[in-house]
């Protein structure tokens, strides 16, 4: 039951609607762990700085220690448990596990998720810190090393896979390039 500090929710976490009761100042990651039992995304720094709890709002990148959960209703939240099709991973999380783009893997979650926002946001054309030509007649700029580097910087690694992550997050990219070209769609 609702009270003046809580409001009746539905979120829509990796397709599936859930109907929750959360007090106002409950955080969208609290919401995913504790409530709906998404322990994937982790509580890193719980400020917004790690990058460990970063999920997807409506495709975006959005660190979850930071958003409140009555305001994602009614947006798409996808998490690290909503990637995978079935058994077949996601191409980032392939790339991840194929490049070792992982040690301890408490970050990984957050890296992947990010990754994803990533690729999107860099085929959508957007530039970033490093880009040099940022005319939207330019296109997508190549995505170097570099380019990598800034746009994941807000993702921390501890155990420092980073240039493992940088490789993994390049190998999905050309994947998902290659899967546009053959079937017009992003994966």
């Amino acid at each position: 039951m609702a009270s003046p500090t809580s409001s009746a929710i539905t979120l829509t976490v990796n397709g599936d609607k859930h109907e929750l009761t959360v007090d106002h100042r409950t955080t969208l990651l609290d919401a995913l762990r504790e409530r709906l039992d998404l322990t994937g995304s982790k509580k890193g720094c719980d400020q917004g700085q790690c990058g460990a709890c970063t999920v997807l709002i409506d495709g975006r990148r959005a660190v979850s220690c930071l958003q409140l959960a009555v305001a994602a209703e009614g947006r798409e939240i996808t998490t690290i448990e909503g990637m995978a099709d079935g058994e077949e991973l996601h191409p980032v999380q392939q790339a991840f596990l194929d490049l070792d783009g992982f040690q301890c893997g408490y970050c990984t979650p957050g890296q992947i998720c990010s990754a994803v926002g990533v690729i999107a946001e860099h085929a959508a054309g957007w530039p970033s810190a490093v880009t040099e030509d940022v005319r939207p007649e330019a296109g997508p700029p190549p995505l170097t090393p570099d380019e990598i580097r800034e746009r994941m910087s807000g993702n921390l690694c501890r155990c420092g896979a980073y240039v493992s992550i940088a490789q993994a997050v390049a190998r999905a990219a050309g994947a998902e390039s290659e899967a546009v070209r053959e079937t017009g769609e992003a994966a």
